[in-house]
């Protein structure tokens, strides 16, 4: 078991965590018709909006109360109530999600009570659109925790109890799954002829699609009638820790039973998925799915020379850091060095001596002390990297510096083929090629060889090599 520690520094250099607004934002951007907001000034949410699009290379729909010094000081009920009409008239959404920053949190916005006005003062002008809000200060937790709070202030807000539908799941995909890897999920659970509900669905709204018509507010994900029907589920699957309290909401709600998967990367951990299907559905695991186990297997197989033994250095979210450290060390790969941003009970389960709470520089002293032969963590610890001269492989949020961040897939079968292809593709591309340089020239092989025979005496005869006196003299002519 891994000691987690927590880094004391003054400051952060190079920071690797995101704050709890823009983890919050981003679970709604899974919302069908859904505009997020968050509650503070124009620069914080200018500033998640310039990650996200540069993330997925796509349009981000998120609008801001834009508090000022004033409104900061007599409080933001004026700001909020402008911007919920503003939207609900220009857009039109289905739901308003806000997400509260430091700044208003710091003040003490009692925006529950803020909304509850709001909706006598325009309930009618507002009907069709719903509004939730939940509370993510950003001067404590991280990304992934946003994330959590957000489903959960959701389902607090629209779960019911409901009839029971045999053939109906709900799947609950944690902060660190990409759109790929949720797409991937679906279409595992319908395989066993489940009917599969996902909340948030970033698989409907982020994965890169084009849409007919423009519109201002997220261009897919799950629909609020959907949210709704939570309860009606047979059963709740989780993926990830930080998915815990959601999973349990539903229960509580709705008595739907829940199992959470800590991870579904890793041939041990896929097995167990696809088993606890096979069970709920009363159904053998497909063929596909069977062949797709032989493929991972022969790449197993064949990667474990060049990842085995190897040293990683992982920066990530805690349940992304959980699933790869994991892969890693069923790999034989030594993790050295392992870096996350917000406690969670799976730290402890790295493979790992010890897990710091820290940043990137804390992430680069470690490794270079450690020896690291390939460093993982998003893009912005490429120039740690470069100066510990070993290959970075991107993963996790933010990747703006390479395409395709929408398609990463690392759950499954082959989602944990294609990470650890990966792994042994970085080692085998950083491998040393042997060029002529590394071997002597000629001239200097015969060079040194004159000049130890000459040292030796040879010539003299003693080393029985003939001397120049006893080379025929029609040799010794050219003749």
């Amino acid at each position: 078991m891994a000691t987690v520690i927590e880094s004391k520094k003054a400051c952060t250099v190079n920071p690797l965590k995101m704050s709890q607004p823009l983890g919050a934002c981003y679970a709604f951007m899974g919302l069908d018709n859904c505009m997020p907001m968050m509650h503070g000034s124009q620069g914080c949410t200018s500033f998640g909006l310039v990650l996200l699009v540069r993330h997925f290379k796509e349009a981000i729909p998120m609008q801001t109360t834009a508090m000022n010094e004033v409104s900061t000081i007599l409080g933001g009920l004026e700001n909020i109530e402008q911007a919920v009409l503003n939207i609900k008239k220009r857009a039109n959404p289905s739901l308003i999600a806000i997400a509260s920053t430091g700044l208003t949190e710091t003040k003490g916005d009692d925006v529950d009570g803020y909304l509850n006005l709001i909706r006598r003062r325009h309930g009618e002008a507002l009907t069709g659109t719903e509004i939730v809000y939940v509370s993510t200060p950003d001067y404590v937790g991280a990304f992934e925790d946003g994330w959590g709070k957000a489903v959960l202030a959701v389902i607090d807000a629209f779960a019911q109890p409901c009839d029971r539908d045999a053939g109906l799941v709900n799947l609950l995909p944690g902060a660190h799954l990409t759109p790929a890897d949720i797409e991937e999920l679906r279409e595992t659970i319908e395989a066993f002829d489940l009917r599969v509900q996902v909340l948030p669905d970033i698989s409907g709204s982020l994965d890169g699609h084009i849409p007919d018509n423009f519109t201002p507010t997220t261009l897919g994900g799950t629909r609020v009638d959907t949210l709704r029907r939570v309860g009606a589920a047979a059963a709740t699957l989780a993926v990830g820790a930080r998915m815990d309290a959601a999973a349990a909401a539903i229960d509580e709600r709705c008595g739907v039973p829940f199992r959470v998967f800590d991870r579904l990367t890793g041939l041990a951990a896929v097995d167990d998925f696809l088993q606890y299907l096979s069970e709920l559905s009363g159904r053998p695991v497909p063929p596909k799915y069977r062949r797709a186990r032989t493929q991972l297997l022969d790449v197993m197989l064949d990667a474990h020379f060049w990842v085995g033994g190897r040293k990683m250095a992982i920066g990530a979210e805690p349940d992304l850091l959980y699933a790869l450290a994991t892969t890693a060390a069923e790999m034989g790969a030594e993790v050295v060095a392992a870096v996350s941003t917000t406690p969670s009970r799976v730290l402890e389960a790295v493979p790992c001596a010890e897990v710091l709470l820290g940043d990137l520089e804390d992430l680069e002293m470690r490794a270079k002390a450690a020896g690291a032969e390939l460093f993982i963590t998003h893009a912005h610890g490429r120039q740690s990297a470069a100066r510990l001269g070993i290959p970075l492989l991107r993963e996790g949020l933010p990747m703006f510096d390479r395409l395709g961040a929408a398609h990463v897939l690392r759950v499954g079968y082959r989602g944990t083929r294609e990470l650890i292809l990966g792994w042994a593709n970085s080692f085998l591309a950083d491998e040393h090629v042997n060029t002529p340089e590394d071997w002597p020239l000629p001239q200097e092989s015969i060079l040194a060889a004159s000049e130890g025979s000459q040292a030796s005496g040879c010539g003299s005869g003693g080393c029985g090599c003939a001397s120049s006196a006893e080379i025929p003299e029609t040799v010794a002519s050219g003749t």
